[in-house]
């Protein structure tokens, strides 16, 4: 039990969630993060789907990975990550469907997210499945984390709500407070994307270009 949480398997999880997030370090999965941030449900859904689905292709594949050729392996993974995406998709819809029609086409389009496929080619194709596991839990959560963010302030800003309860008094409103349409727009979940980079990366002096 001891080696499933050695050292290294925890660095393994924990590397994506900082010092090497795959949105902030990597700049992955930038797509996803511009389209279901206006809101945090769908943002905390979706961040939630791509950490399952990166955890357990992530996993199956490893597992596989031997008895695959290597002319077909990218094919191999995309059935692995169409099969895992259709089942989470068919889920959302019986158990969340009003979120799963926000979501539309995007749960969809996990299928391409540029996260997974690097982690199946860098990784798991490379490593055992416990590894790849982690691997893939680590790259999802840290993925998930930015958007988590990024929907914090584009809610708040653009809303005055968050998970659609009434955060800015009504107060505020009376006074003259009038909520900012601009962070509803893609353009400042780009914005904000790069305010986190340059926050990161001005406390990572391994980050800093020389």
């Amino acid at each position: 039990m001891s080696s499933l949480f050695s050292k290294q398997n925890k660095e393994i999880f924990s590397t994506p969630l900082g010092p090497n997030n795959p949105i902030t370090i990597q700049v992955l999965g930038i797509c996803s993060a511009l389209a279901v941030t206006s809101k945090m449900e769908p943002a905390i859904v979706m961040g939630l789907s791509v950490a399952i689905i990166t955890a357990f292709s992530n996993f199956v594949v490893s597992l596989i990975r031997k008895t695959i050729p290597n002319r077909i392996r990218i094919i191999v993974q995309l059935v692995v990550v169409a099969t895992l995406v259709t089942i989470v998709s068919e889920i959302l819809k019986a158990v969340a469907y009003d979120v799963s029609v926000q979501l539309s086409v995007y749960v969809g389009l996990i299928i391409t997210n540029c996260i997974l496929m690097g982690r199946l080619e860098a990784f798991a194709m490379s490593h055992a499945p416990w590894e790849s596991f982690l691997d893939g839990l680590g790259n999802g959560i840290g993925y998930a984390k930015i958007l988590i963010i990024v929907a914090f302030f584009r809610e708040l800003l653009g809303s005055g709500t968050l998970l659609d309860f009434r955060i800015i008094p009504q107060a505020f409103y009376n006074m003259g407070y009038i909520n900012n349409g601009l962070m509803l727009m893609p353009p400042m979940a780009l914005i904000i994307i790069a305010c986190i980079i340059w926050f990161q990366r001005s406390r990572n002096k391994d980050l800093q270009e020389k």
